[in-house]
């Protein structure tokens, strides 16, 4: 007897460990680790509560609908980006609806612009603060809301605040949701298709806002701009609601407070600057002032990071190679892109005389190129030969589509003239973007993943806005001066659009070689290697 209750006991507590490991088991293979390899099974279960948001029950890297999520992400990511253009479209019917000048046009633009740009690493630390779920939640009903209200505004100072209150609400979404994306995907090669789909939508959302802006304008009118925003911003939040795992982050970093002012008021002179630039001299106090005080107080913050106990953007985060590189190209990228898309389409309308809807359109050859060249170089050619060769190639492409379409004249065919360099062009933009997304945040620990996404956001689009202005401003004086001594003909006046346009071709084009040249110095050679605390959180380290 007393030997079978010796075996009695030794069978039940058999049963009680293998009960007990069972849970570890099943997330172990969830997230695609053996039993031998244990520190890659707690990794990638750290992830998964990482990408969970918070603790508890997670599912993170395996989440089962992980490809839902992606898509969900996605039609948020392309609300806020398509939403920096699809207005431009809309302000001449806008102008006319409610009676604001030309001078007071740019602020519908640039509200938008300074609000998101001076905001989003605070919405990126929100995001580590509070949890990813809850801040795009909340990203998302905001921007809706604000939506709504600037299509309905009643007057120019109605509208002017909607715009802002959606860069506000923006600054809190977009981070949110790359973050999200970072977290979710941790395997290496569904992380891969993921960013290249993800940096598709991003570099896409331009070019679809102009064509969405047009088609919109032209049969219906220029508050379904706005009120667009409400479909996608339901759709975004039902999939959300019921994909996202909800919960705080376990480790969450307190609010840099000095830190979040300092950088919010820095690159709101910085903008603002640039914006001023459109309308003031570049000797005017309200264009070197701004943009003086923005360097002052960026330095000043930067300063301050090196000494807080808490940083608002950890040192860490900028200072790898990789992600500096990834940063520094996404804004120069921005900068000359979003020139494209500005100087581009004044030249279909005002030159050519195409519709707002035949306008959209020309641009969808360069938004399927892109998409492709995006996939293809995340998912066949950066795993093997990393991202040194390719985000240059694409800075070069990208040099090489604005050189010639300095070309572009009165008699200028779209077949033969302008769609040849917009395929270079979108080739190029889609070798930049989705890997240049995907080292701006691997690597990166979970309580840093909100800001690191934030940066890659800030620098997209403070680099929009400062190239959007820079360039406006350069091409208005280079028409201006091609003007002195000659009489105003309406040949004469063309030409002197036409040299306008290409010289911001010309500058966009610096601003790519520029961006080859530093990626080229910056990335580090070969595939890209697992960072120490990528899949995993580091724990709180500062600097």
């Amino acid at each position: 007897m007393g030997r079978h209750t010796k075996d009695a006991v030794e069978e039940g507590r058999a049963e009680r460990i293998a009960a007990a490991s069972a849970p570890q088991e099943s997330a172990e293979t969830a997230t695609g680790a053996s039993p031998e390899d244990p520190l890659r099974g707690r990794g990638a279960v750290t992830a998964a509560a990482a990408a969970a948001g918070g603790t508890g029950h997670q599912g993170g890297a395996a989440h089962e609908h992980r490809w839902l999520v992606l898509a969900v992400i996605g039609v948020a990511q392309l609300m806020v980006v398509l939403d920096a253009t699809i207005v431009n479209i809309a302000l001449p019917s806008a102008q006319s609806d409610l009676g604001f000048s030309d001078g007071n046009r740019q602020w519908i633009v640039t509200a938008y612009a300074l609000a998101f740009g001076s905001l989003l690493l605070l919405g990126g630390r929100v995001a580590d603060l509070v949890g990813r779920k809850a801040v795009f939640l909340t990203g998302l009903i905001g921007f809706a809301v604000a939506s709504a209200i600037g299509g309905a505004a009643p007057s120019f100072t109605v509208l002017v605040i909607a715009r802002a209150l959606q860069g506000v609400f923006g600054a809190l979404l977009a981070p949110a949701a790359l973050s999200l994306l970072t977290t979710t995907f941790t395997d290496p090669k569904e992380r891969a298709k993921a960013f290249g789909i993800y940096g598709a939508i991003a570099g896409t959302g331009g070019a679809v806002g102009l064509l969405l802006g047009g088609l919109l304008t032209e049969y219906l009118n220029w508050r379904w701009c706005l009120y667009v925003n409400l479909i996608f911003a339901a759709i975004a939040f039902l999939g959300a609601l019921r994909l996202l795992h909800p919960g705080a982050p376990a480790d969450r970093p307190k609010l840099d407070i000095p830190g979040t002012l300092l950088v919010s008021a820095g690159l709101f002179c910085i903008v603002y600057g640039f914006s001023n630039a459109e309308k003031h001299s570049w000797s005017s106090p309200q264009t070197w002032g701004f943009l003086a005080a923005g360097g002052v107080l960026l330095v000043a913050f930067v300063l301050w990071q090196m000494r807080a106990a808490h940083p608002l953007l950890p040192l860490r985060v900028v200072l790898d190679r990789d992600r500096g590189a990834s940063f520094l190209g996404m804004f120069i990228s921005g900068a000359g892109m979003f020139g494209v898309f500005l100087f581009l389409t004044y030249y279909l309308q005002q030159v050519l005389r195409y519709s707002p809807v035949k306008t959209g359109l020309a641009f969808i050859p360069m938004v399927v190129i892109m998409i492709a060249s995006s996939v293809i170089a995340q998912n066949r050619f950066v795993p093997k030969l990393g991202a040194k060769p390719i985000v240059p190639l694409g800075m070069g492409l990208g040099a090489a589509g604005l050189v010639w379409m300095t070309a572009l004249d009165v008699d200028s065919t779209y077949a033969a003239h302008v769609l040849p360099p917009l395929l270079v062009m979108g080739c190029g933009m889609g070798l930049i973007f989705a890997p240049a997304m995907n080292l701006a945040t691997a690597g990166v620990a979970a309580h840093d993943a909100g800001v690191a996404s934030a940066m890659v956001n800030t620098s997209q689009q403070v680099g929009g806005s400062v190239g959007t202005s820079l360039l406006n401003t350069l091409a208005t004086s280079a028409a201006t001066h091609y003007l002195v001594g000659k009489r105003p003909t309406p040949q004469v006046l063309a030409k002197a659009q036409l040299h306008s346009y290409a010289t911001a071709y010309w500058w966009s084009a610096g601003f790519f070689a520029l961006g080859l040249l530093v990626t080229v110095i910056l990335y580090r050679k070969g595939p890209p290697h697992p960072h120490p605390t990528e899949g995993g959180d580091a724990g709180p380290i500062h600097m």
